[in-house]
């Protein structure tokens, strides 16, 4: 679609057009949160499946970590697996970018609340997940993380669920995360080049005014595809 409406996605399998959910990033290789990165890693030939089971239960299992030693040494595993992976420092960077301005609140909420290092421990784990969860999406094409999804939900349409419609749901939510992130980022920079970087009102009147109209124009490609049934 032209305008403001989303483009058409180019990486879903051939064969799955009902699945294909509009894409909602800056393009396939970009460096924002979320967004596929272009790469012929291991990580990135492994199938989608079972990346995702693995971020499942690696997620579970770092939610367990109280230590800092503990999450020290799970965010050493998870730089080593973007060094494998090869998609470089910008796209890493991206991956956690977005959280510059909400884990510093964070972290001093659960200073205020518990102990330095209870708080270094959750907004550290915070982050690393997030790294996690964007390996996951940088190495993984939406089409694939769609498909998994779709075959993991598979035995709930033998109850009547609707799969392919849950599955969509889920992929167009993944696929926010990095327009929201890179619509954040220009309402801040526009922040910093009026000098109202301090003002709240500023960034969130935008950014939420930014979203609707990111949301109408995903909702017309929608209906444009067929999906308003």
């Amino acid at each position: 679609m032209s305008g403001s409406s989303p483009a058409a996605v180019t990486d879903v399998p051939r064969g799955r057009p009902r699945s294909a959910p509009p894409s909602t990033a800056r393009g396939a290789t970009g460096h924002a949160a979320g967004a596929y990165v272009v790469g012929r890693s291991l990580l990135h030939r492994a199938p989608a499946g079972p990346k995702l089971a693995a971020l499942m239960l690696c997620s579970l299992a770092l939610l367990l970590v109280r230590s800092p030693l503990g999450v020290g040494l799970a965010a050493l595993a998870v730089a080593g697996l973007y060094a494998l992976s090869g998609v470089g420092r910008r796209a890493a960077w991206g991956q956690v970018r977005p959280l510059r301005v909400f884990v510093p609140v964070l972290f001093a909420l659960q200073w205020w609340l518990m102990d330095l290092t209870s708080a270094a421990v959750l907004s550290a784990r915070l982050v690393v997940l997030v790294a996690l969860a964007g390996l996951v999406t940088c190495t993984t094409r939406v089409g694939d993380l769609l498909g998994a999804i779709e075959r993991g939900l598979a035995p709930l349409g033998r109850v009547g669920v609707d799969v392919e419609r849950i599955a969509l749901v889920l992929a167009l939510a993944l696929r926010s995360v990095p327009v929201i992130a890179d619509l954040a980022g220009r309402v801040r920079d526009a922040q910093r080049a009026r000098g109202h970087e301090r003002d709240v009102r500023a960034f969130a009147v935008p950014l939420v005014v930014g979203a609707m109209r990111q949301a109408d124009a995903l909702g017309e490609a929608l209906r444009a595809r067929g999906f308003d049934d």
